[in-house]
């Protein structure tokens, strides 16, 4: 693993860094789990878009600028450095477009890429369902041929669907063979938000906004051309998302490096507290996270996979998240309840540590990743109930 960037590469992460500096808004975007917030992030996609920093590392005829994946990684460090909003793009661009590019057919990836990098199609990820949780094959909700109108019938209950509440399509999986085993049977569909049949029912979080949402489907139609993969092929293809998720693409450490930066700072502001110890040890565990995720990158561009071993990164990744952010709230102590104008960065501490608690839970909770890890890396024997994740 060779960390010395080449005059390319230094000069794209100039590139980037100076039209973040010019286009980065002065003041952070409202929550993207509002209406206006929502609308605002989609605005901020779009501003992306025109810049070409949308997807940097997909092919140009797709918005992207052709980069490699240490470009991809370099524009994430500065993006997070200079304090750019969270992307609502999010579920299209990390985890369903990777999917489309391997398993999607040539009219998929025309109908879909290009319309998630400007904002103007925002996915919602809709894999858990109650009673299954994270065990996605557990999943109930069915999907049945319909051969007269060349499609399928979707019913059921999805559940915890990220941006669900204002965005225009989702992605998820569904039971087309009952009769199949657990991780067989199962076809992956794509499906529009406002389709008849469906209905979206917000969830209030913590704040009391809506970051999620319930969809209740009631013999929804969804032609063939919606389906991404084999029918019955639904788990392979899901697993490639899960993989991504876990792994390398949801979490750059570009967003941990710039957290530790602001956690510093916070500290040497409030020298009173006695909270070194812990900036200290989120600062290592960053790097730490920054030279993990470069030995990954090696890793991919000889040929090789993330495989299991993104389970050992969401783990690391979303606890890193929590410890980051307590300790930031123990050095405000009561003035981390503050919010607007009068309270140390408009009160966003509170807020990411508010979000920074989901981390351990989604993208597959973090006992379910400590089960692959036992028993896909460690080669532990299987326990509990027998039950795979």
């Amino acid at each position: 693993m060779n960390l010395d960037l080449t005059p390319e590469q230094q000069a794209f992460a100039a590139e980037a860094r100076a039209w973040l500096q010019q286009h980065v808004p002065a003041r952070p975007l409202p929550s993207m789990d509002t209406e206006d917030g929502f609308a605002a992030h989609r605005r901020w996609e779009a501003t992306l878009a025109e810049g070409g920093w949308s997807v940097v590392a997909w092919p140009e005829q797709y918005g992207g600028r052709d980069a490699g994946l240490i470009e991809w990684v370099l524009f994430e460090e500065e993006y997070y450095r200079a304090g750019a909003p969270t992307r609502v793009a999010q579920n299209g661009i990390s985890l369903l477009a990777p999917i489309l590019f391997e398993h999607g057919t040539p009219e998929q990836q025309q109908r879909y890429l290009k319309a998630m990098t400007d904002g103007s199609l925002i996915w919602a990820q809709a894999w858990s369902e109650p009673g299954a949780g994270s065990d996605l094959a557990a999943i109930r909700s069915t999907a049945r041929r319909d051969e007269e109108r060349g499609g399928w019938i979707l019913n059921g209950q999805k559940i915890w669907s990220s941006r669900a509440a204002w965005a225009d399509r989702g992605f998820g999986l569904f039971r087309s063979d009952p009769t199949a085993e657990r991780h067989r049977g199962l076809t992956y569909f794509l499906f529009p938000l406002d389709a008849e049949g469906i209905t979206v029912r917000p969830i209030a979080q913590l704040d009391g906004t809506t970051g999620f949402a319930e969809i209740f489907f009631d013999d929804v139609f969804v032609p063939d051309a919606d389906v991404l993969g084999a029918p019955g092929d639904g788990w392979r293809v899901a697993m490639s998302t899960a993989g991504n998720e876990r792994g390398l693409s949801l979490r750059a450490p570009g967003r941990f490096l710039a957290a530790t930066d602001r956690l510093i700072d916070l500290q040497a502001s409030r020298s009173e507290a006695d909270e070194t110890d812990a900036v200290v040890d989120a600062w290592i565990r960053a790097e730490a996270y920054r030279l993990y995720t470069w030995q990954t990158v090696s890793t991919v561009q000889d040929g090789g996979s993330v495989g299991a071993e993104g389970s050992m990164n969401k783990v690391f990744w979303s606890e890193l998240d929590v410890d980051i952010h307590e300790t930031a709230l123990r050095i405000l102590g009561p003035e981390a309840e503050l919010r607007g104008p009068q309270a140390e960065r408009d009160g966003r501490w509170a807020e990411d540590y508010l979000f920074s608690l989901s981390g351990p839970i989604y993208a597959g909770t973090n006992e379910i990743q400590r089960n692959i890890i036992a028993e896909r890396i460690l080669g532990l024997p299987r326990g509990g109930d027998g039950r795979r994740a």
